[in-house]
C-alpha cells in the first residue's frame, strides 16, 4: 500500500497475531487481536515506553483484546523491530510510524495507550494528526525533557561510543534495573527479566542507541501540549521513580482536556503492577 507521503508500507504475516511491515527502510513488529472493521468500538494502539518492547503490555492486552482490537508496535530499535543506524531514530519519525500503521490497517475510533516515553509519543502523534486519534491514555508518561546536551552528542560520534552505552544499560544487570521501575519486588520473576532482557542479546540496539541519543529531540513543551485538544487520561504510580508524579500533575495542567488519576505503592511499570486496575480505568475512559 502506497502512503500519501511516499512511504511504502509491506506486510508480513509472521504467525497468528504477529506481523512485520516495512517503512522508512527499516522493518518493524507489531501485533494485532481481534481485528474488526466495527467503527463504533475503541481500537487500542499500544505504545511501549524507553528500552521496553510489547512485552510489557503482556498483562494487558489480554484484557483489552477479549472484547476490542487491539495493535501494540515495537519501536525501533527496541523488542522485535530492527536494530538499525540508517534509522533517524527521533520522536517525530518514530510518532510518523504509529500513523503510518493506524491508516494502513484503517482504523478509526483510536485509542492511544502510551507508557513512559510511549506516552511522549502518543502526544507527538496528537500533535502531528489530532485527527486520528479519539482519546488518549497515558501511563507514567515522560514529559519535559531536554534534548541530550553537546558534550554527549558530540560524544556519540567517537568510533566506540556503543560500548559506552552498553556499558551503561547493562553493567547492573536487568534485576537491578527492574528494581528501579518496580514497587512491589516480588513481581520479579524469571519469566520478566528473561521478557525484558531478550532484545539486547542482538548487540545491534546499542549502536541503534547511540543514534538515538544523537537524534531524539526534548520532550513537546507546554506551549505544544496546551494546543493537544484530545481527551486525555493520565495514570500514574505514587512511587515512580523514574517519571516522578510531580511530571504527571504539570501534564495534567497543559493538556487542557486531561483527567489524572494516581495509585498508591506503585512505581514506573504500571502496566505490569496494576493492570486490572487501568484496564478498568481505561474502559470507564474510552465508553465516557
Amino acid at each position: 500500500m502506497k502512503k500519501p507521503h511516499g512511504v511504502m508500507i509491506m506486510t508480513v504475516k509472521t504467525n497468528p497475531s504477529h506481523f512485520t511491515f516495512t517503512t522508512h527502510g527499516i522493518t518493524v513488529h507489531y501485533e494485532l487481536y481481534n481485528y474488526e472493521m466495527n467503527k463504533k468500538k475503541p481500537v487500542f494502539v499500544l505504545i511501549h515506553g524507553f528500552l521496553s518492547s510489547t512485552f510489557s503490555f503482556r498483562h494487558l492486552i489480554p484484557l483489552l483484546s477479549k472484547h476490542y482490537t487491539v495493535v501494540a508496535l515495537d519501536l525501533p530499535p527496541f523488542g522485535k523491530s530492527e536494530k538499525t543506524t540508517r534509522f533517524i531514530h527521533s520522536y517525530r519519525n518514530m510518532a510518523t510510524i504509529v500513523i503510518e500503521l493506524i491508516e494502513y490497517l484503517k482504523l478509526s475510533n483510536v485509542v492511544l495507550i502510551g507508557h513512559s516515553m510511549g506516552g511522549q509519543i502518543s502526544l507527538y502523534v496528537n500533535k502531528l494528526r489530532q485527527d486520528l486519534i479519539e482519546k488518549t491514555v497515558l501511563l507514567c508518561s515522560s514529559g519535559y525533557l531536554s534534548k541530550a546536551n553537546f558534550p554527549l552528542i558530540y560524544s556519540s560520534y567517537l568510533p566506540f561510543f556503543h560500548l559506552y552505552v552498553k556499558n551503561w544499560i547493562t553493567r547492573k544487570g536487568i534485576r537491578h534495573n527492574l528494581l528501579n521501575v518496580v514497587y512491589d519486588h516480588s513481581l520479579i520473576d524469571d519469566e520478566m527479566m528473561e521478557g525484558y532482557a531478550k532484545p539486547f542479546y542482538d548487540e545491534r540496539i546499542f549502536q541503534s542507541l547511540t543514534r538515538m541519543i544523537r537524534d531524539r529531540e526534548g520532550d513537546l513543551p507546554t506551549s505544544d501540549l496546551q494546543q493537544i485538544q484530545t481527551p486525555s487520561l493520565l495514570i500514574w504510580g505514587e512511587e515512580d521513580r523514574v517519571v516522578p508524579i510531580n511530571v504527571g500533575k504539570r501534564l495534567h495542567r497543559d493538556l487542557p482536556n486531561s483527567t489524572f488519576i494516581s495509585y498508591k505503592n506503585t512505581g514506573h511499570l504500571l502496566p505490569e503492577e496494576k493492570p486490572q486496575h487501568i484496564f478498568e480505568n481505561i474502559m470507564e475512559f474510552a465508553k465516557a
